[in-house]
């Protein structure tokens, strides 16, 4: 449980993108966005402990590729989330992530895999509760991931009153876009050492 509140609260690319989610948009229609990693995360690592390890020890240029993509992808949202200028009173023909974005986010998500793969490796053992253990890791992670992610929804939203001035809000954009070019460092560090 201790180890999944802290990969839960901790910063990574989710809760930076929770965070920008909940000013941009609001607590109310985070929520989606929210439900999607608690529930995304957890079945990823459903399939992870169910076969997909094996799928990418067989092939590990797939596991190589997701993490390119994941990375990509970052890189792109980074980006966006940089230049973004909209604001509370300036979205509304955008829309948040919803929750088939936010759960399939997942499987491209750098600090997903990292928190995943660490979880079954030091959580579970291959005795006849493997499947057991895998699923109290599975719904442990749903239930700690509401509240400790939660949180950078709430945080979020509760700054909309203190960046209605478009260059503060400018501000907050360009540093999340840092925060989560960050989160991508340690994957392609990990990358670059192989």
């Amino acid at each position: 449980m201790l180890f999944g509140i802290i990969a839960a609260v901790t910063p990574g690319p989710n809760n930076v993108m929770l965070t920008t989610t909940g000013l941009n948009f609001g607590v109310r229609r985070g929520v989606p966005h929210l439900l999607g990693i608690c529930i995304g995360f957890p079945v990823m690592l459903a399939l992870i402990g169910l076969g997909f390890g094996t799928l990418f020890e067989l092939y590990p240029l797939l596991h190589e590729a997701i993490k390119l993509i994941g990375i990509a992808y970052l890189l792109y949202l980074a980006w966006k989330i940089a230049g973004s200028s909209g604001g509370v009173g300036r979205i509304k023909q955008e829309k948040p992530i919803n929750f088939w974005q936010a759960a399939a986010f997942q499987w491209v998500n750098p600090k997903a895999w990292i928190m995943g793969s660490s979880a079954l490796a030091a959580y579970t053992s291959l005795d006849d509760s493997f499947f057991v253990q895998v699923a109290i890791i599975c719904v442990s992670f749903m239930l700690i991931t509401i509240p400790c992610a939660g949180v950078w929804l709430v945080f979020g939203a509760g700054l909309q009153r203190f960046l209605r001035d478009p260059k503060h809000l400018k501000m907050f954009n360009i540093a999340m876009a840092l925060l989560l070019l960050v989160s991508i460092l340690p994957v392609v560090w990990d990358m670059i050492a192989v």
